[in-house]
């Protein structure tokens, strides 16, 4: 078996002189940090903005709505379509009168029907 000796990869020289203590990190003390004030100074000067949420201005909020869920065994979905103006009505009158919006919608029907018995009879 012969031995091969390696083709040359045309360092030369360069590699008995090679120090690889060159490319290691420099050691750093352990408070060799820089103060919370001198970064942020030396980010604003780079034109770093910070990442924290700024507080807004107290805006007032709207009344929420009231909650209009109840337990009344009512387990049917009705979906309409209509003009806003008829559920602002429809809505201001429940509310009005303490009532959901499914018991609302029930005396409504009610209120109807008798108006069409009276008015065919």
């Amino acid at each position: 078996m012969s031995v091969r000796e390696r083709a040359p990869l045309g360092f030369g020289d360069e590699l008995e002189n090679f120090d690889p203590a060159a490319f290691a990190k420099p050691k750093r003390a352990a408070n060799d940090r820089p103060k919370p004030e001198e970064a942020k100074k030396a980010a604003e000067a780079a034109g770093f903005r910070s990442r924290e949420p700024i507080k807004a201005a107290a805006v007032p909020e709207e009344p929420a709505a009231p909650l209009r869920r109840r337990r009344t065994g009512r387990n049917v979905q009705f979906n309409i379509k209509t003009k806003a103006e008829t559920i602002e009505a429809f809505t201001r009158i429940a509310d009005a009168n303490g009532w959901g919006l499914g018991e609302t919608f029930e005396r409504a029907t009610e209120l109807l029907e008798r108006e069409l018995a009276s008015a065919q009879s």
